[in-house]
């Protein structure tokens, strides 16, 4: 992906604009098809504007991690991300997950749990609200580990929250310190719950930490066997099952939370997939523009929204929390970040400027003795 300086940052949005315009007639239609109304029609228009004002608003971290990745990939893999990564986001996690999900939990086939979804959308709601325990369990699992593994690394030279930030950095010498943290975390959350959900909570817990593991693994193993191809074929597939493995796992709560809004699976999708648009479209400004070079505080305040949402979803499984608080928090904590990118760098240009406007100190000229002719 070659950067386009010149590029003004409305025109990444054109596509998300389009989808935008595109999902909401087509939500309004399937409003009216559903209703016959005009006030039914309206009302599916407005929870498709909601639902993808909340998939944007519990995405930014999802936008500026998935960049943060894409910045060290070729530009092959970093097209076949934002080409075939936002198709599988959309349909795979928007449409075939939730019944997926249906259909294993019910043990129906899929094209049972399709039908169950169109003609008994309540039934459907009820099946996929039963399954939040696993899910929250297993997503917030990957999710805390992909944000303490940002954090515990020794070789992390910036920090946002100095102290908190040097002691993890020191702390990432000993092997397997966040795995102890979460496992630590998991048996204390667990300890809450009544015994049968207790273990399906460790269960897919385990099943998570094991997930971030594997992909890990197999990440690291794929991109160095592609050392000896060509150039263009380098450091990408490894990094591509990364990022969509991440993907879903933020998925899942904008999926979950979406239902509370609406028993329909095809304005969920709808809504969720134009959300899902502003995502990629934010996520190459991100990495053409350069912002998170520019901005040096930006992934901090992102991870730091991860490991959040990491807990969030752990305290769901107990009692339910707003998604709007999810996604403001989340929202939150970004904006800081950038505040003090911001705050950082006119500091660095005062500094630079200060310095550049010090006269430099003159040195004296020595004041020549007469010479004596002999």
């Amino acid at each position: 992906m070659t950067p386009t300086t010149q590029k003004s940052s409305l025109s990444y949005f054109t596509w998300a604009f389009v989808v935008t315009v595109l999902g909401l007639i087509l939500g309004a239609a399937l409003g009216w098809q559903t209703t016959g109304t005009i006030g039914g029609m309206a009302t599916v228009f407005f929870i498709c504007t909601v639902l993808a004002v909340l998939e944007i608003s519990l995405s930014f971290d999802n936008a500026i991690v998935n960049a943060n990745k894409l910045k060290d990939m070729t530009p092959e893999w970093q097209h076949r991300f934002l080409t075939w990564g936002i198709i599988i986001a959309v349909f795979g996690m928007r449409i075939v997950f939730p019944l997926a999900i249906v259909a294993i939990a019910a043990q129906i086939g899929p094209w049972e749990a399709l039908v169950l979804a169109a003609r008994e959308p309540a039934e459907y709601a009820r099946i996929m609200n039963d399954a939040h325990l696993p899910i929250a369990a297993f997503g917030g699992t990957f999710l805390m580990m992909v944000g303490l593994n940002y954090f515990f690394n020794h070789e992390k030279e910036v920090h946002w929250i100095a102290g908190l930030e040097r002691l993890m950095a020191r702390s990432a010498t000993i092997k397997g310190i966040e795995i102890a943290f979460v496992l630590a975390l998991v048996l204390i959350f667990s300890s809450f719950l009544p015994e049968e959900e207790a273990s399906t909570f460790v269960h897919c817990a385990i099943y998570g930490l094991l997930t971030f593991l594997a992909v890990e693994v197999v990440g690291g193993l794929l991109d160095a066997s592609q050392q000896t191809m060509s150039a263009a074929a380098k450091g990408g597939l490894g990094a591509f099952i990364y990022l969509e493995v991440l993907d879903a796992s933020f998925s899942f709560d904008g999926v979950i939370g979406a239902f509370a809004l609406t028993q329909n699976l095809f304005v969920i999708a709808i809504g969720l997939g134009i959300g899902a648009m502003y995502v990629r479209s934010m996520t190459i400004m991100l990495v053409e523009k350069g912002t998170l070079a520019e901005y040096r505080y930006l992934e901090h305040g992102a991870f730091y929204a991860i490991l959040i949402l990491s807990v969030i979803m752990y305290v769901q499984t107990m009692f339910h929390i707003p998604e709007v608080i999810t996604g403001l928090g989340g929202a939150t904590l970004i904006g800081i970040s950038l505040w003090s990118s911001i705050r950082h760098n006119k500091k660095e240009r005062a500094e630079e400027h200060a310095l550049a406007e010090t006269p430099e100190p003159q040195t004296p000229e020595l004041k020549r003795e007469p010479q004596v002719q002999a």
